[in-house]
């Protein structure tokens, strides 16, 4: 079967497309003919042979990636026959060596949903890892009506369902995305929201200011005189993420679920001293979540019943090492997705 691996950590080039020999599903075990393959921005920090992540780094070669939607082929000795031929996704779970990046997936039948009528792969594959942390995101959150909610990264997969769920929560957004393009996809999401929803570059010097204006309008449109936002949604840290963690007013809640520049948000050690709260999704200090499976069936369910757009950006299978650089230089929108 094809399959993309590496055999040595480095740069997007490190990635190939080889044969390798088919798999067969195992006790408890499917194996899924894979039609969209997940890509996320761990599977490049473990491509480059980075080991402080919280998944370590695999024996080579490796296949990538852990999270593929496609049909069940064959099932297992021990398992129920009726999934063959079923649409399904699975996340494979909390591994370095995944094995998504493959036609062929072997998926324990655990960590596999039937897919809704109707939802495409892609946008399936997209729910069970980047749909199930918005969920967690927005528990830890907690937003309320009538708050201002900051988001950063709103073009990407995460940042537009939480920009779309704060909306939907009664919020008043405003988003972060690098670039005119992005501004105009985050727009995109939510058509809707007419003043409740304010989009800045935060590319060109001064974005800062421009997004504090902008801030400005926002609050003038509620009716509580606050002085700053009510919560920031950050998975940047570095640069932007401090500079919208600064928009907080005194009290405010800064949610931390990521650094995908690949700095710390500064104001999430001590809180900006004790002005604001942190609140992380992530790491030291986050709170217990539930099941991870059930905020996967959630989100499937969310996009299968149209409450959510889903914003993938389709790369084809054979150019994984494109999706990768893609990836790492901010050139996509929405969930990378090979297919």
């Amino acid at each position: 079967m094809d399959a993309i691996r590496h055999h040595s950590f480095g740069p997007p080039e490190t990635l190939v497309l080889e044969q390798v020999a088919d798999p067969e599903p195992g006790p408890g075990e499917l194996l899924v003919a894979a039609s969209a393959h997940g890509v996320h921005l761990l599977d490049t920090t473990i491509r480059r042979g980075d080991a402080s992540g919280p998944l370590g780094l695999p024996g080579l070669p490796a296949v990538p990636g852990r999270e593929a939607a496609g049909t069940v082929l064959a099932a297992g000795p021990d398992v129920d026959p009726a999934w063959v031929g079923r649409r399904v996704v699975a996340h494979l779970g909390p591994t370095p060596d995944g094995g998504g990046y493959a036609r062929l997936v072997v998926a324990p039948v655990a960590r596999v949903h039937a897919l809704p009528d109707g939802l495409d792969p892609t946008h399936a594959v997209a729910m069970v890892g980047t749909g199930r942390t918005a969920l967690m995101v927005l528990e830890v959150a907690a937003i309320r009506a009538d708050e201002v909610v900051v988001v950063t990264a709103a073009a990407g997969g995460l940042g537009s369902l939480l920009v779309q769920s704060a909306l939907a929560a009664g919020a008043r957004v405003l988003a972060l995305a690098g670039g005119p393009a992005k501004v105009r996809t985050v727009r995109s999401v939510a058509p809707d929201a007419g003043q409740r929803l304010a989009v800045v570059d935060s590319r060109p010097p001064g974005w800062d200011d421009v997004a504090r204006d902008a801030l400005g309008r926002l609050l003038a449109d509620g009716a509580d005189g606050a002085e700053g936002a009510d919560v920031v949604l950050d998975g940047v840290g570095g640069e932007v993420g401090t500079a919208a963690a600064r928009l907080l007013r005194a009290g405010g809640r800064l949610v931390v679920h990521g650094w995908a520049s690949g700095e710390a948000n500064t104001l999430a050690g001590d809180g900006d001293g004790g002005r604001i709260e942190v609140r992380p999704v992530v790491g030291p200090g986050a709170p217990a979540l539930g099941d991870p499976r059930d905020y996967q069936e959630r989100a499937l369910a969310l996009a299968a019943a149209g409450r959510w757009r889903v914003l993938v950006h389709p790369v084809p299978f054979a150019e994984a090492a494109r999706a990768h650089r893609e990836l790492e230089q901010r050139g996509t929108t929405g969930k990378v997705v090979l297919v």
